[in-house]
């Protein structure tokens, strides 16, 4: 639903429509592509050549994800555990049996977190 009410507009407020990606710099492209897609079914879709930096585009669920190669990965502080206080992204999983059966296959790759 786009909110584009005449308050808004005649206020200065930009109005969206939806979020169209989110970018993540990574310390490997290549794991990053493992997750997003074997754990979370995120599909690669074409990115354009012009870029003269290694990433990689994923589309599902109507999030779009850009993974972008960092040019300097061992800067990137190692993330150990989930941090709410970090900035992150957050899923929900369809169903709490399905999330269960998915962390049971690749604990290590889907936590359980409890907020």
């Amino acid at each position: 639903m786009v909110n584009t009410t005449a308050a808004m507009v005649s206020g200065g407020v930009l109005p969206l429509a939806s979020l169209n990606h989110i970018s993540i710099v990574c310390r490997s492209v290549e794991e990053s592509l493992d997750f997003y897609m074997n754990v979370l079914g995120f599909t690669p879709i074409r990115r354009p050549g012009s870029f003269d930096f290694d990433g990689a585009w994923l589309f599902n669920y109507g999030i779009g994800i850009h993974l972008l190669q960092s040019e300097h990965p061992e800067s990137l502080p190692a993330k150990k555990e989930i941090n709410p206080k970090d900035n992150h992204i957050s899923f929900q999983g369809v169903t709490k049996a399905t999330s269960a059966s998915c962390r049971r296959r690749r604990p290590a790759c889907v936590p359980r977190v409890t907020v």
